[in-house]
């Protein structure tokens, strides 16, 4: 028989095994704290004046898809001068029976005396901004009249609505509140869009609110 030869066993570098040690440890860190990181409106507390009185889950107005980023803060305005924000509240929950096959919903709905309902959880999507649903939180805003422009009490409170959630999500007034107008080229805000100028003067609002609200 021929000589037996032992094979030679390469020893492992003790540096690449603590790396791949390190690598598996990491990435089941980041497993447990995605798995555990909750949703980012989980656990905001909206202010006193809001009002929450949210739609049932259905199919066409509140679908219950979690919302897993916030980005952006929508403003858009009801199209139906004269009416209560509770009476757009309910228009969405009328949606649920499919009747009018329409989707469409909001977070909050600013009124004419300066109310808020709160129509989604911030966990939730609403059906308002098309492509930008899935990462953005909407307003709507009751308005007196066909052009759109919001009443003095109903714009304050616009702008303190939205300065909060810019502060609660850590959101850029300048660049991080929008229009529908801006997401798919509809006039809405209908004002808003015909008077550029008001749209600026109105971020500049929330950015001076949202200063006031840090100092406080």
């Amino acid at each position: 028989m021929g000589a037996y030869k032992r094979k030679k066993h390469r020893r492992l570098n003790p540096r690449f095994v603590l790396l791949c040690l390190a690598l598996v440890l990491g990435a089941a860190a980041v497993g447990v704290w995605w798995a555990n990181r909750g949703l980012p409106g989980e656990d905001a507390a909206v202010p006193d004046y809001v009002e929450r009185d949210y739609i049932p889950v259905n199919e066409w107005s509140r679908p219950g898809t979690p919302l897993e980023d916030i980005n952006a803060v929508v403003i858009h305005y009801v199209g139906n001068p004269g009416t209560t924000a509770k009476a757009n509240r309910n228009y969405f929950a009328s949606l649920s029976s499919g009747e009018e096959g329409t989707y469409a919903s909001s977070h909050f709905v600013v009124g004419l005396e300066g109310e808020v309902v709160q129509c989604v959880p911030l966990t939730e999507v609403a059906y308002a901004s098309n492509g930008r649903n899935s990462d953005t939180v909407a307003i709507e805003v009751c308005h007196p009249d066909e052009t759109g422009e919001f009443s003095p009490v109903t714009y304050d409170r616009c702008v303190e609505l939205t300065a909060w959630l810019c502060r609660e999500f850590k959101l850029d007034p300048e660049t991080d509140i929008i229009r529908h107008y801006d997401v798919t080229g509809k006039e809405c805000p209908l004002y808003y869009v015909e008077h550029p100028d008001a749209w600026e003067r109105l971020k500049a609002d929330v950015a001076a609110e949202l200063e006031r609200q840090e100092k406080n």
